[in-house]
């Protein structure tokens, strides 16, 4: 408790107390200084900003992004998904270190503004004994979360702090990531002796000023000071030495301090405001909804470290190396040439070397694609999956996809690309299917259905069927679309499609980086809806389902699009869908593919399908927004895997069979059977478990003899 009769003018704490004046003049030449290296530091980050391009897309008001940024930064949600200890870690630091730096600018005011300007102090009395209490909690928060950092960097060791680089050989000359150990080593040590030089002077003070009352009567305010100076009395430091050692650490605290002003521009301190930009400048739907592309221009996607967007540059600066997107990309984990962090990594470096300048290099040292050090490599860019696992997981908001695809985009213009997606890109451009099979074929898995489907050209309908390539061409697939009618009728569901004039969607092909394809592809596709009438698109393919949800409003195409799962959900909770047996007690998982749940947030749909049917639904390891990609994403369904090496599906189909008595591994995709199929063979897991679409779930459960009726 505060003592009433304290003297409250008394309670205080003279800032230069026993200073002569030069040195107070010295500590102010010396700060000004840091706070001009600290400028002058911005001042190159914004020079190098502003090398990038325009935005091609507005982003939502400020003060939604703003509120945004302030809740994820206040709640750090993004650092604690997937790793609580890390996150709660990062939390003690990150507010430890607030308090502290709040606590210096109202030492600052008080002091420089009011004191000086006004001749008010308000530091003193209650307020200042408060103050000494939360600022020495802060600075044990701060030491706690530093300390487990450190623990977890030189002895728990997670593989994703782990700076080898998948995409380079051991010799390359920009292989070598030391510097970077040497700063996240050099920041965490420099804030911790910040920390406990500011207790240690704070404990030298009290046993200096031991001998006034309103001094060392109110220690306790401060206790881990407090502690310290029992510690040094009790060892036997003298007033007069304790006075000598409070200077002296009185400079070492202050140099140390405006030197981390002075470095933040420089270093890794540098994300304490990147983070907050990216995170403020995030765009709603980077994945979902690629960047719009002006075909006319001159040169196609990014090539050079200046075709990117100042976001961009920002976010390569935001970057903590924190290995989450590096752990989560299904690339990395087959040993694919891809490290999302890796490849931020490389154009940071590119960025920090060629746009910090006063003038810009030659065009040469810009390139950011290529072969040679702190470049991007072709085989490292067509590794991705495009499954979007390293954006949804990056704490800082750092958006991969969108930068890999733009790389894309230059390599397809210069026909850098496998053989084999370069034939499937012509089989879409010629024939408008990734088969190469003729227009005319395209419905011919409705012949033997027992009913005719209605043709949405000619007629009405409430419900537009897009098909799409796999669920028209695949023998596998077409199966499930087969069913997949079937439940339409027996529902009584109004719906028709588009036979020979339906083309591929197009999203694999935007993804790949077939810019020109893929706009080619949508207006004819609107072109053709809209000659249409209906109500509703629906679609089993989440690869559609995404770009006719999300993109094709760019070209005009504006309509109610949904996935089949959720469809069928809705029908079965409207009880329409007539069902003649349960499948209770059937064990099965549920894969969630990358397109229908990360990109789209459709998780519940397809669970609230399988456990109507009585299914006893067990979650995989990786599951929701965490599922892990089967590998077709991106257009890598068209380009062979690495040999010698597991595919992601492969990896899937492994961690299913983990699941002890597992019956079925249920889909929602015609990419992730076609894949989770192939795997299931080469895993010689096919008398484990079979690899079921929930439509066929639905399917088997069905009352053939309305579908009967309805025939009739």
């Amino acid at each position: 408790m505060v003592d009433p009769n304290l003297n409250s003018a008394e309670v205080t704490r003279v800032l230069f107390e026993g200073f002569p004046s030069w040195a107070i003049g010295l500590f102010y030449v010396i700060g000004f200084c840091a706070i001009a290296v600290f400028c002058y530091g911005w001042y190159i980050q914004y020079r190098k900003y502003a090398r990038g391009q325009p935005l091609r897309r507005a982003l939502p008001r400020i003060s939604h992004r703003l509120r945004s940024m302030t809740m994820a930064v206040l709640s750090h949600s993004t650092l604690r998904r997937r790793d609580h200890s890390t996150g709660s870690a990062h939390a003690l630091i990150f507010f430890g270190f607030s308090i502290l730096f709040t606590g210096t600018v109202i030492i600052t005011l008080d002091y420089d503004v009011f004191q000086n300007l006004f001749g008010i102090t308000f530091w003193h009395g209650k307020f200042y004994l408060f103050f000494s209490l939360v600022l020495d909690i802060a600075g044990v928060a701060l030491a706690v979360g530093l300390l487990y950092m450190m623990i977890r960097r030189g002895w728990i060791k997670p593989p994703k702090l782990d700076y080898k680089r998948p995409d380079r050989l051991p010799d390359a000359p920009d292989a070598d990531r030391t510097y970077y150990r040497i700063e996240d080593w050099g920041f965490l040590w420099l804030l911790l002796v910040i920390d406990i030089t500011g207790y240690l002077l704070e404990a030298a003070r009290l046993v200096w000023l031991s001998g006034s009352p309103d001094v060392w009567d109110n220690r306790w305010w401060s206790p881990i000071g407090a502690i310290i100076a029992e510690m040094m009395q009790g060892a036997g430091l003298s007033s007069e030495a304790a006075g000598k050692f409070r200077v002296a650490m009185w400079w070492f605290h202050a140099f140390l301090a405006l030197g981390l002003i002075a470095l933040i521009p420089f270093t890794k301190a540098k994300h304490i405001f990147t983070a907050m930009a990216s995170l403020a400048l995030r765009d709603p739907s980077p994945i979902q909804k690629l960047a719009p592309v002006n075909m006319e221009a001159d040169r196609i996607g990014a090539t050079s470290i200046t075709d990117f967007t100042w976001k961009q540059l920002i976010n390569f600066d935001a970057c903590t190396k924190c290995g989450r997107c590096h752990e989560a990309c299904p690339a990395n984990a087959i040993g694919a040439p891809l490290s999302p962090r890796d490849l931020i990594l490389t154009l940071r470096e590119l960025s920090e070397r060629a746009l910090s300048k006063s003038n810009l290099p030659d065009a040469q040292c810009l390139v950011a694609q290529g072969d040679k050090a702190f470049q991007v490599a072709s085989n490292t860019l067509w590794s991705c999956r495009t499954c979007a696992a390293c954006v949804e997981i990056c704490p800082v908001g750092i958006e991969h996809v969108p930068v890999i695809v733009e790389m894309r985009r230059a390599l397809v213009d210069q026909g850098d690309m496998d053989p084999m997606l370069q034939k499937a890109l012509q089989n879409i451009q010629k024939r408008g299917n990734s088969f190469g099979e003729n227009k005319k074929r395209r419905p011919a898995w409705t012949q033997n259905l027992g009913f005719d489907i209605k043709d949405a050209r000619n007629e009405p309908v409430d419900v537009l069927w897009f098909v799409g390539d796999f669920a028209s061409f695949d023998p596998r697939y077409q199966r499930v679309s087969r069913d997949f009618a079937r439940i339409l009728k027996a529902a009584g569901v109004d719906f028709g499609i588009l036979y020979e004039d339906e083309s591929n969607a197009g999203n694999d092909v935007r993804r790949v980086g077939e810019e020109g394809l893929y706009q080619f592809l949508a207006e004819n596709n609107i072109d053709v809806l809209h000659r249409c009438t209906f109500n509703r698109i629906v679609t089993t393919d989440p690869h559609s389902f995404n770009t006719l949800k999300n993109e094709y409003s760019e070209f005009g195409g504006v309509y109610e699009v949904e996935h089949a799962s959720t469809l069928i959900a809705r029908l079965l909770r409207e009880k329409r869908i007539p069902l003649k047996k349960s499948l209770e007690g059937r064990r099965v998982t549920f894969h969630d593919p990358c397109h229908l749940g990360r990109y789209n947030k459709v998780f519940d749909a397809p669970r609230d399908v399988i456990q109507s049917l009585g299914c006893n639904l067990i979650e995989l390891d990786r599951s929701r927004d965490n599922s892990f990609c089967c590998g077709a994403g991106g257009g890598r369904i068209w380009i062979p895997d690495l040999a010698g090496k597991e595919k992601p599906s492969e990896k899937r189909v492994r961690e299913a069979a983990g699941i002890e008595n597992l019956e079925t591994l249920v889909v929602s995709c015609p990419k992730c059977m076609n894949m989770l199929e192939d795997a299931r063979k080469t895993t010689n897991n096919e008398e484990t478990f079979e690899i079921r679409e929930m439509i066929e779930l639905v399917a088997e459960c069905l009352d053939d003899t309305v579908v009967s009726l309805a025939r009739a």
